[in-house]
């Protein structure tokens, strides 16, 4: 009956395994020689196979014993696992967290303010949703998600909002589209501007209803509405539209000639507009010890990412305006 096996039986077997003798695993685990040997052999007598060849001078694998070495150190980990998440939480540390993060902040930034958290709490579970406009406070209202790094939406008395970071979006074309002829032409905003309403405009839609019944920045009467932000950067690349994108987004089509700015004037400043991304929770909701590390974390890589224009800025004199 397997239901005797006991998690002694296999540290033992794991140990002796990697010491490469039994009297050397004895000494690892600072039990004598011949309790360590009894140990296995009864872990044998119960799994009903040999786990080593004892023939030689030392203790080898058997084949069986190699195949079942790599499970009995899967459910080590587990047990391990479980020991650091029953203290966390007699510590007060979540077992889980789960943010929505607006599609316009870079993943490379959330990718770094969790690598942080999983340093110091590698046992909190972590669910990342990636979503646009009011989608973030949508999720974060109906606690779906736990945290919110949010670009969209005013100020609500149950939602905590701090300020994180200042985000750029640009209007770009490919420059096969019949709109980059005016982008190089010095005076040419206004031609461009009427010129923006004979061509599809790729829009990202809203995938709440926050802000049914209104367009931001739509000069198209043509739309093409996409729900994710990579599928919106292909169809502009492939010529078929015009449309605002994340700054870091498209930074190396830019740079590369795949894609072309275009200096709207109807959207802003050059094309611009700026956006503020707030990090966000439910004022009824307390932060626990991990959600406070990673909004700390967070804060830290924003205050880097703008010091090192990675597609993020500080600069607020862009008009602010959803996408």
């Amino acid at each position: 009956m397997l239901d005797v096996l006991t998690l002694s039986q296999m540290q033992m077997f794991a140990v002796v395994a990697d010491a490469g003798s039994f009297r050397s695993g004895a000494a690892r685990l600072h039990r004598v020689q011949s309790a360590v040997s009894h140990a296995i052999a009864n872990l044998e007598a119960q799994l009903q196979v040999r786990l080593f060849d004892r023939s030689g001078h030392k203790p080898v694998l058997t084949p069986a014993g190699k195949a079942l070495l790599g499970d009995v150190r899967v459910i080590l980990s587990k047990v391990d696992a479980l020991r650091t998440r029953a203290h966390g939480v007699e510590q007060g540390i979540e077992l889980g967290l789960s943010i929505a993060v607006d599609t316009l902040v870079p993943p490379a930034l959330v990718a770094e303010a969790v690598r942080g958290l999983h340093a110091v709490y590698p046992s909190i579970g972590l669910r990342v949703e990636f979503t646009s406009m009011g989608g973030t406070i949508d999720a974060l209202c109906s606690d779906r998600c736990d945290l919110a790094i949010a670009a969209f939406g005013h100020a609500d008395e149950k939602i905590s909002r701090e300020f994180l970071m200042s985000l750029r979006m640009v209007a770009v074309a490919a420059p096969s589209h019949a709109l980059a002829a005016h982008a190089g032409r010095r005076g040419a905003t206004k031609e461009l501007d009427a010129a923006t309403a004979e061509h599809v405009q790729i829009v990202l839609e809203d995938p709440s209803t926050r802000s049914e019944g209104r367009d931001f920045d739509v000069l198209s009467p043509t739309t093409w509405r996409v729900n994710d932000m990579y599928i919106k950067l292909a169809l502009l690349r492939a010529g078929l539209g015009w449309g605002k994108m994340p700054s870091w987004l498209v930074a190396d089509d830019l740079a590369g000639g795949t894609l072309v700015r275009l200096p709207v004037g109807r959207i802003g400043p050059g094309g611009e507009t700026g956006h503020e991304a707030y990090f966000c929770h439910s004022t009824d909701k307390p932060l626990g010890a991990g959600a406070t590390l990673l909004r700390d974390c967070f804060m830290a890589e924003a205050k880097t990412a703008a010091h090192g224009g990675d597609g993020a800025s500080q600069t607020r004199s862009a008009r602010r305006s959803p996408r």
